[in-house]
């Protein structure tokens, strides 16, 4: 049993812009979708108790479904599933924030420009579950360093990599020239690298050391260092860069780390790939709380006041549950995929709004939830 909200049934009548809508660009996520349940795994279950079974008969019939208008687009969920609004017991509202896809200016070898690696996983880093995660050891930890006796202890964190302690291992991918490039790609989980032939090569998540993720903008806020009302990505990187001799302190303070590993640009039109294991779709994916919810469930989200998405008018979209992240937790809290490069992280890096979430149940699994 789920403790800590419900799930109340609605009509798609009571979803705030649904008839406004253009949900045509999740028909091809949708395929993605079915292709890695058919040909790969299920989706691992939320604790919500959907599975991906519950999901295979409307994602089959979306390979046939006419969808050439806006309106046909929306008669399909309509047919195959029912809205549910989620509403936390301690609040009556969600939150949302958003991510994106950075481009980072690298070169293949270091020198005096280009100094702050990309690493990819290193291996001596292990995967942790029950079965061998130390005693004492938070259950957090989902990596661990596996140490020359076979035990298994933390790993290094952000501070000690930073200061050399994968020196010499032959683990760089490339060099940026930014430290807080490197930094705001972690905490996106991916890059685009741009190379200075004019190449392009991306980069996503692999692995992180383990340690939990500290939000470096809650440290700036709560020592009054920059005013909350003005807190976004854009003011994190411009304090970073007023205060060089400060900032190496506040990096720390985030002890996690990401590791990356390599792979072609073959689609730039395409967006990464995501946990799910299919590309992220522009302003229609979404990031949860992964151990709620399950891989590839509709979601709308109506977040009033979040207009900079939608030329003025406030943010009303079906999206997909493709990704998720450290900082995705609870039954209604997520993250906005808004693209890649320089426009879709100004986007992204402005949005902290609260929104009212739906999922979207198919029929035939609708009357477990009343």
């Amino acid at each position: 049993m789920v403790t800590g909200f419900t799930l109340t049934r609605l009509g798609f009548d009571a979803l705030p812009g649904w008839e406004e809508d253009d949900p045509r660009p999740l028909f091809p996520a949708l395929a993605d979708c079915l292709r890695h349940i058919r040909t790969v795994k299920p989706y691992r279950t939320g604790a919500l108790g959907l599975e991906s079974q519950d999901l295979l008969p409307a994602l089959e019939a979306s390979e046939t479904a006419p969808h050439s208008t806006p309106a046909e687009a929306r008669a399909f969920f309509q047919s195959h599933f029912v809205p549910f609004a989620i509403r936390p017991d301690d609040r009556p509202d969600g939150f949302v924030t958003a991510f994106y896809e950075p481009e980072v200016e690298v070169a293949a070898s270091p020198d005096e420009t280009w100094r702050y690696p990309f690493y990819r996983r290193p291996d001596d880093l292990v995967d942790l579950d029950d079965t061998n995660r130390p005693e004492g050891m938070d259950r957090s930890y989902a990596f661990g360093l596996r140490c020359p006796d076979g035990t298994v202890a933390a790993y290094a964190d952000r501070r000690a990599i930073d200061e050399g302690h994968l020196d010499g291992r032959g683990l760089e991918i490339a060099w940026a020239k930014s430290k807080a490039d490197v930094f705001f790609a972690h905490v996106q989980g991916a890059a685009r690298l741009l190379y200075p032939d004019g190449s392009m090569r991306r980069i996503t998540y692999a692995a992180k050391a383990g340690h939990p993720f500290s939000p470096i903008g809650k440290l700036l806020l709560d020592r009054g260092e920059i005013e909350p009302e003005k807190i976004s990505m854009q003011a994190i990187r411009a304090w970073l860069a007023a205060n060089p001799d400060r900032a190496d302190e506040v990096y720390w303070h985030n002890r996690s780390y990401i590791f990356f590993r390599e792979s072609d640009l073959a689609d730039p039109d395409l967006g990464p790939i995501a946990a799910a294991k299919v590309p992220l779709v522009p302003g229609r994916s979404l990031a949860v709380d992964r151990l709620i919810h399950t891989f590839g469930f509709p979601f709308f989200i109506h977040a009033p006041e979040l207009v900079h998405l939608d030329e003025g008018r406030a943010f009303s979209r079906l999206m997909l549950a493709l990704d998720t992240g450290t900082a995705i937790v609870g039954p209604a809290r997520g993250d906005i995929f808004t693209g890649w490069g320089p426009e879709a992280g100004e986007k992204a890096g402005t949005v902290r709004n609260r929104a009212f979430f739906h999922i979207l149940v198919p029929r035939q699994a609708a009357e477990r939830f009343g």
